[in-house]
Formats: C-alpha cells, sequence, structure tokens
C-alpha cells in the first residue's frame, strides 16, 4: 500500500483573479503532493472582466462570466474559504482574514484585483457603484435594469476603456428595457476622452457614443454623488438614478500596510512576479506592478503570467529555480461597443464591425470554456485480482458522502441497535432512540448525546462550526440549555506545524459556537487517521425535556430549516453544485438552532431535529414514537435554493437510497424532485416539531421575525404511523 503524503507546506492564493484562476486549473492536472493549497475569495464565484459588458448589454446571462470557485477549488484539491483578506502579518507568515484565526503561509500569492471606487468624493459610498470589483457592480446593476424608471438616467465617472464600453453597454440595455430614451452621460477630468487609445480607434468609438445619444463632458470634475444626482465643479446637477465609478484603477488600501514595496498602492514585482522585498510572496494581474517593465492593468497580462505563476510557485515550494515573465510590449484591445459590435486597436490602428464582436465573443468563450467543462481525471485503477463482491459493491459507485450523507442506513443501525439492552439505572431515564438520552439529577433532567462528521471540505474551521452547530441540534431538539462539550478529532497526516495549524482553527471555531450557545468545552481526544473527522459529546439541562412521543391529532408540523443539504453536497464533491448553491448550504449549516427551540420548546407536544435521515425519516420515529400518523403538504417544505434542481438531475446523496428504503413501506409520496429531498440526509438541518394547530401561526410568525425559514408542512392525524405525501 503507497503511504499517505504527509501535508507540510502552506500555498496560499489571495483572491480569485484571473491568474489564480488558470494556477487552479493546471494544479488540479498536476497537484504538488505535500501542499496545503488555500484560496481566499469573498465570494464563491468570481467574475471574468473581458465579458462584463456583454452582460451590462444584456448578451449574456451572469452565469456565462463567473468563473466557479467552489467547483474549481474541489478540481484543485484546494480548500475555499469565503472570506476577505485584510492583512498580511510577513514577520509571523500570518494573513488576516475576519471572523476567524489568521491562516499561516509557507507561500503566497495575491490576484486581488483593484478597486474603481472613489472614497474621497463626497456620497460615492453611499449612493454610487464602483465598475471594480465586477461582482457587486453586475448585481446591482442586473436589479436596476429589471424595473428601470421610465426616465432612467446614467452617470458615469472616467471615460477610459473600461468606461466608455460601459456608457456604451448600459444605453444598449436601458434601450432593449423599454426605456425609449435614456440619459448617459460620462464625465472625465481631463480635457480629452479615451487616453491611452489610438486615435483611429479613439474616433470610432466617439462617434458610436455619439450615435447611442451618449453624452460625454470633459474637462470637468464630480465634487458630490446625491442619491438621484451627481453635482458637477461647474455647479451643474446631472440627474442620475445609477451612478457608477469608472475613473481608473486603485489599489486595495491594505495592501501598502503589508510592508510590501509598492507604487501607488500596487505591489512592486520582479520578474519572478515575487514581491521585490519578500521571496515567500507573490502578486499578479491588476494589483500588481511591474516594477521592471511598467504596463497598463488590462486582463492580457494577468492571463499570459499564469503559466509562469504556476511555474514559479511550485518551484518555490520544492526549491528550484524561477522563471522570468516577459510582458509584451502592446496588445490587442477589442471594445465592444454596446450592440454586438466593437472596435479594435493595437499599434495604433483601427478596425470597426459586428465580426469583431463575433472574434472577441469567440475568444472569451473559449477562455470561460475552460472553468465550465473542468478536465475529468481518470478514476485510481482498481487492483486485480479483488475478491467476490468487489467489483458489485463498486458498480456505480460515486464518492462516498460527507456530513451525515457518511452515516450508516437506517435500516443496518436499527438492527444493531435492537440487541442494546434497555437502562438498568434508575437515574437514566431513556435509552436509544431520541435524539438525546435523558439522566435525572433530581428535580434536573441532563441530556447527552454524540455526534460525528466526516469531514466534505478542507477547511477545519468551517468544518469545526458546522459539526459543533450540527451537534448541539439534539439538545436543542429536546428543549434543553447546553451545558458542556467534549470534542473528539482525527487528522489527517501532516507535519506537526499544519496539523497545529488545524487543530487550532477547529478549537477556535468550537470556542466561537460554544460560547454563543452558553456551554463550556470541557476536554476531548484527537488521533491521526486518513482524513479530518470532528465529533463532539454534548450535554444539556432542561426541567421537562421535549421528546418525539407526545404528538397528538390536530397538531401542525413546522418545519425551521429548508432541506437539500445532502443533495447539495453530493452535487458538489462531483463539481456539479453551482458555488452559490453551496455557500447558501454552509449558510444554512452553521446557522444554530437556538433562537429556533427557544420559539417552540413551550408550546411542542414532539419535536426532533432533521438529520441524517431525512425528513421523512425522523417525521416516521417521531410517528412511531407518538402513535399517529402525518399528512405533508409537499409544495410546502421549504428547500434550498438549487436543491430541487440538482435532484431533478440526478443527483443524491449516498445514503439516500438506504433512506428511501427505510420509509417506502410506510409513506406514499409523488414521484418528483422535491419528494426525492424528503430523504435527503441533512447535515445541521432544522427543528420539526409538532404543535397545537390553534398556536402554529403565531408560532410560524414569531419563527419568521426572528428570521427563520420556517414553514407549517403538514398535519398529525389519527391511525397508525404513516406518511402522506400530496
Amino acid at each position: 500500500m503507497q503511504p499517505q503524503i504527509p501535508l507540510t507546506r502552506d500555498l496560499v492564493l489571495i483572491g480569485g483573479g484571473h491568474t489564480h484562476a488558470l494556477v487552479l486549473l493546471r494544479w488540479g492536472m498536476a497537484p504538488l503532493p505535500g501542499t496545503r493549497l488555500t484560496v481566499i475569495d469573498p465570494n464563491p464565484t468570481a467574475p471574468y472582466s473581458g465579458m462584463l459588458p456583454g452582460l451590462i448589454a444584456g448578451h449574456y446571462r451572469q452565469s456565462a462570466l463567473e468563473i466557479d470557485l467552489v467547483q474549481l477549488a474541489r478540481h484543485a484539491g484546494a480548500r475555499l474559504i469565503v472570506g476577505r483578506a485584510t492583512g498580511i502579518d510577513r514577520a509571523a507568515r500570518r494573513i488576516a482574514v475576519p471572523g476567524r484565526p489568521d491562516l499561516r503561509y509557507d507561500v503566497a500569492s495575491i490576484d486581488i484585483g483593484i478597486t474603481s471606487d472613489l472614497p474621497t468624493l463626497p456620497g460615492f459610498g453611499d449612493h454610487a457603484t464602483a465598475a471594480k470589483p465586477l461582482g457587486d457592480y453586475a448585481a446591482r446593476w442586473q436589479a436596476f435594469v429589471a424595473s428601470p424608471p421610465a426616465d432612467a438616467a446614467v452617470v458615469i465617472i472616467g471615460s477610459g476603456i473600461a468606461g466608455v464600453e460601459l456608457a456604451l453597454a448600459s444605453a444598449h440595455r436601458l434601450r432593449a428595457a423599454g426605456v425609449a430614451a435614456p440619459s448617459v452621460t460620462v464625465v472625465e477630468r481631463e480635457a480629452t476622452a479615451l487616453p491611452g487609445i489610438g486615435a483611429g480607434a479613439r474616433r470610432a468609438l466617439l462617434a458610436h457614443l455619439k450615435a447611442a445619444g451618449v453624452t460625454v463632458l470633459t474637462g470637468i470634475t464630480p465634487t458630490e454623488v446625491r442619491a438621484d444626482a451627481v453635482v458637477l465643479s461647474d455647479g451643474r446637477r446631472l440627474p442620475s438614478s445609477f451612478t457608477l465609478g469608472a475613473a481608473g484603477a486603485r489599489a486595495h488600501p491594505w495592501l501598502a500596510a503589508t510592508g510590501l514595496t509598492t507604487v501607488d498602492g500596487f505591489v512592486t514585482v520582479s520578474p519572478t512576479l515575487r514581491a521585490v522585498n519578500d521571496d515567500a510572496i507573490f502578486a499578479v494581474g491588476d494589483c500588481a506592478h511591474l516594477g521592471y517593465a511598467p504596463r497598463p492593468k488590462a486582463g492580457v497580462f494577468a492571463v499570459r503570467e499564469a503559466p509562469v505563476l504556476y511555474h514559479n510557485l511550485r518551484a518555490a515550494l520544492i526549491g528550484a529555480p524561477l522563471r522570468a515573465y516577459r510582458p509584451q510590449r502592446d496588445y490587442l484591445k477589442l471594445v465592444s461597443t454596446g450592440g454586438k459590435g466593437a472596435v479594435a486597436d493595437k499599434f495604433g490602428l483601427r478596425l470597426d464591425g459586428r465580426w469583431l464582436w463575433r472574434w472577441k465573443d469567440r475568444i472569451d468563450r473559449r477562455f470561460m470554456r475552460m472553468f465550465h467543462t473542468l478536465p475529468q481525471m481518470p478514476a485510481p485503477r482498481l487492483p486485480m485480482p479483488m475478491t467476490l463482491g468487489v467489483r458489485e459493491e463498486l458498480a456505480g459507485a460515486k464518492p462516498l458522502c460527507g456530513g451525515c450523507g457518511a452515516k450508516v442506513g437506517p435500516g443496518a443501525l436499527s438492527a444493531a441497535l435492537a440487541a442494546v439492552p434497555a437502562p438498568r439505572r434508575p437515574d437514566v431515564l431513556s435509552g436509544p432512540g431520541d435524539d438525546a438520552a435523558v439522566i435525572a439529577f433530581g428535580p434536573t433532567r441532563q441530556v447527552i448525546t454524540t455526534d460525528h462528521l466526516r469531514a466534505f471540505c478542507d477547511d477545519p474551521f468551517l468544518m469545526a462550526r458546522i459539526a459543533a452547530t450540527h451537534a448541539l441540534g439534539d439538545v436543542w431538539a429536546m428543549g434543553a440549555a447546553p451545558q458542556a462539550m467534549l470534542v473528539q478529532v482525527t487528522l489527517p497526516r501532516a507535519s506537526d506545524r499544519v496539523q497545529a495549524d488545524m487543530l487550532a482553527e477547529i478549537m477556535a471555531a468550537t470556542a466561537q459556537v460554544c460560547a454563543a450557545a452558553g456551554a463550556d468545552i470541557v476536554g476531548g481526544h484527537t488521533s491521526v487517521g486518513a482524513e479530518m473527522t470532528i465529533g463532539f459529546t454534548v450535554t444539556g439541562l432542561v426541567e421537562r425535556p421535549v421528546t418525539k412521543a407526545g404528538a397528538q391529532p390536530g397538531d401542525a408540523l413546522i418545519l425551521t430549516k429548508p432541506l437539500g443539504i445532502g443533495t447539495i453536497l453530493a452535487a458538489e464533491m462531483q463539481r456539479a453544485a453551482p458555488g452559490r448553491v453551496v455557500a447558501g448550504a454552509w449558510a444554512s449549516m452553521v446557522r444554530a438552532l437556538a433562537p429556533a427551540a427557544a420559539i417552540l420548546t413551550p408550546d411542542a407536544h414532539a419535536m426532533t431535529d432533521v438529520t441524517g435521515f431525512g425528513l421523512a425519516g425522523h417525521l416516521l420515529e417521531l410517528l412511531d414514537a407518538s402513535n399517529v400518523a402525518a399528512e405533508i403538504d409537499l409544495a410546502a417544505v421549504p428547500l434550498l435554493p438549487g436543491a430541487e434542481a440538482l435532484a431533478a438531475a440526478g443527483h443524491a446523496s449516498t445514503l439516500a437510497p438506504a433512506n428511501r428504503a427505510a420509509v417506502a413501506p410506510r409513506m406514499t409520496a409523488p414521484d418528483t424532485a422535491p419528494a426525492a429531498l424528503l430523504v435527503d440526509p441533512q447535515t445541521g438541518g432544522g427543528l420539526l416539531a409538532a404543535v397545537p394547530g390553534a398556536v402554529a401561526e403565531r408560532l410560524l410568525a414569531q419563527l419568521r421575525e426572528a428570521g427563520e425559514e420556517a414553514a407549517i408542512i403538514g398535519r398529525i392525524s389519527a391511525g397508525a404511523p404513516f406518511m402522506t405525501v400530496r
């Protein structure tokens, strides 16, 4: 058997810019054993700037220009931290990401782009949008053009290529949205618009601006941005319902505080793309300054830096020689003109026409195709010969799910628990079967439970937050207040330093969750194994535990979280779940059940949390304990965004077939994607409570006021335990 390669070095990519995206693509094809690769970005997706004008003009859907960092990280074997880096401690080699422990690096690379906000312009932060970063701009613009005012007016500050291109795109989109005569104005402080472009291309673009009805004001500056206007230095007031900042490139302010050598805030790099005063840090793309060969900020340089950066990062980690990056002197500029046309500029030459748009469109789509159709790596070859039955077990096998999707199926578990003897001690009031065991201490009852999760992502901090929140769910489901937690951790093989970092992140996340829940960490156990597993033993205190027994005919069933976690995680493992969908699932899993439990506990006749056996499995446990039946309104069951589409495409957790087999004899349901999600295993799922029908609407209103995505999904009825789904 080949030994497991220990992790010994940390490579951290700060930002999901074009260069880093291409490095991740290459890394997935040939990872470097022993390196723990981390990507930090504020969003689960990164937009491709080359197609932004086409999005603004309405020629592309947003998905067409999004690089999915969740899928790309899975391809590269990297952990993705959805957060914003705010600083680097170069002496300690730590990167600050608010809300979590600083991240250690041995080698780091910065690719965070630029910003075009104008922080010194009064009112800009409150009433305007910066063209860069692109994601926020794209989202705000899409919301604006969905229902634009009849007198829509757009003011764009800055008449560089970006400002002009976006002005033409804005005018085109507003007309397509039904605005008969949109007002689009470009404001430029210099005497001439479109600096840095050839004279012929400038004339062509100015002609396009005139034909589109775009006004260009030069030699003037804005002095204030208001909610409905931009005030100019000559006192004029330009009406504006959408104000955009596109006036050049500004470095992210935190870079200057790192102590790295900078020019105008941009990190100065050598030909190897290393920071000139720190061999452990590289910088690429628009946030870097090529001190040896200054160039304008343009995506073409970022793309061409990728092969050199990929080689040099690996070389820095293995102690090999680095290569030099030599940027070209000039580059082809293809500037779209609103409609499906473009103007080309290189070496002062000018070309204009629709055929240029088609050429640009092909180039852009070919670039994005690399990320939208990630290469499939061949599965490891199976050993030969194999024992009888192995091939049948592996037939059609998918990657084993993590989280609650890695649980033993309900059938096998029930068979094993049938042999467990009933409690013999008088102070042990319940055995297996409820969410937590109940132990008597005079008039007080202590509940105790345990839960462990096989990791489904490589971020110890996120996994610990999810696992701790999930484990506490059994305590909250009993109506108890969390008391104490024991931590059990299995870490993958790694150097002492890397393992110490992993454990520190796990404990920091656990401490956060415990503090919010009012519980204390009282000890635990660690071991080393093939993969990361995080578990907790939790106790809580309560006077009257809420059990699964007690549901009565006429009760309403309230579910406090949407379904779909297992399906989303299974699809993510196969690089099929959109990054925004996965990020939504992460956010759901770390949402504590404490607020919902506080609302439901005083009135609930019976309650449980929805976890590995899915809504159907856990509801049937409640029905068995209460000896009642239930009717479910499938249309009322809340689902996580994207879950239904993934289920309809055939994605499901590896535990779902066992869950379905366990409930099928006592459930009728339609053969639909939403019905399939009833057996979807939930990690960090919601509470399922049977409450008196007379108070259900009041409780639902309180839950929603508290921010819970709760719903009344059905009713308890008389009869043998059975579930009817309509």
